[in-house]
Order: structure tokens, then sequence, then C-alpha cells
């Protein structure tokens, strides 16, 4: 029955989401693509998120979120900066691009045993001045601005997060 029920469930909603157990199929068989944020205050602080969804969860990371198939990286790049700032529209070509990262987890969205989790991940830089207000407390419990030496320092930041400070 719970699997019958995880199977109507869709993972998020809209166009290019899958219901959840088609999602975890994806998981197990193929890396996903996904997009961060390297938000900045432009006085060399970063915004970091405090994960509420696996993976990752209850570890201080930056925002991010995958790219569904059939969105292009601009509209991609919208949304998670929407759905994880708050941030109503924000176009891709007002970032820098970060880099291309390999991020692996052990587990997985619905914390089912056995099925690691493998994401590419474009990271674009942004910034933000300290007067637009960020956050989206259905995704993260909480938000910090911190020192690229004081991310590498903290024993609750993600280790994936850390590499971009490296």
């Amino acid at each position: 029955m719970e699997a019958e029920q995880q199977k109507k469930t869709p993972r998020q909603g809209g166009p290019g989401f899958l219901e959840e157990v088609d999602f975890l199929d994806v998981i197990r068989l193929t890396p996903l693509v996904s997009i961060d944020l390297i938000v900045n205050d432009g006085n060399r602080h970063v915004l970091l998120g405090q994960r509420r969804n696996r993976p990752a969860r209850d570890t201080w990371f930056v925002p991010g979120g995958r790219v569904t198939k059939g969105e292009t990286l601009d509209a991609a790049f919208t949304r998670v900066v929407r759905d994880e700032l708050g941030i109503a529209s924000m176009q891709r070509s007002s970032s820098r691009l970060y880099g291309v990262f390999e991020h692996c987890y052990e587990d997985n969205f619905a914390g089912v045993p056995g099925i690691d989790t493998h994401y590419v991940v474009r990271a674009y830089s942004i910034t933000l001045n300290g007067s637009v207000p960020i956050g989206r407390f259905d995704q993260h419990s909480g938000y910090k601005w911190l020192l690229p030496a004081e991310v590498l320092a903290r024993g609750d930041v993600h280790n994936n997060a850390k590499a971009y400070f490296r």
C-alpha cells in the first residue's frame, strides 16, 4: 500500500517532475543534473542554508536544485533562484558560471537504503545586495552569511559545499 501511495505522489509537482517511485529509479540508474548558487554579498560573504531535505539533510549547503527533463538551463536557473531564495525573477545572464562539479551522496531523497545519489552540478555565482530579502524556509531551516574560510572551518558544512571554496 505504501509503495502504491508513493507511486501516485508527484516528487514536487508540475511539468518535468516525476512520481517518487520513478524519480527513485532515475537516481538509482543515472546522475542528476543540477544548479547550485554561490551567492555572495559583495563583501566576500557567501550564503549557506541549513538543508531540510535529503541528501545532506541538516547540513549547511549552498542553495540549489535539479534541472528537470525538458527544462532549459535558463528556466531552471530562474526557478532554482525563486524556489531556493524566494527571488521572483533573476536571469542566468546576470550570473557567472563558477564551474562544473560532481557531488556524490550515500543516501537519497527518500532514505531508501542502498541507493546513492550522484549529481553533475553547474554552479553559478551571483551577487545580492543586503537589501534583497532572501529565504525559503520550506527548503532551509535557516540561512547564514559566512566568509569562505569560515565555511571551510565548520564541521556542519557539507563537504560538497566546501568544495566550492577550496
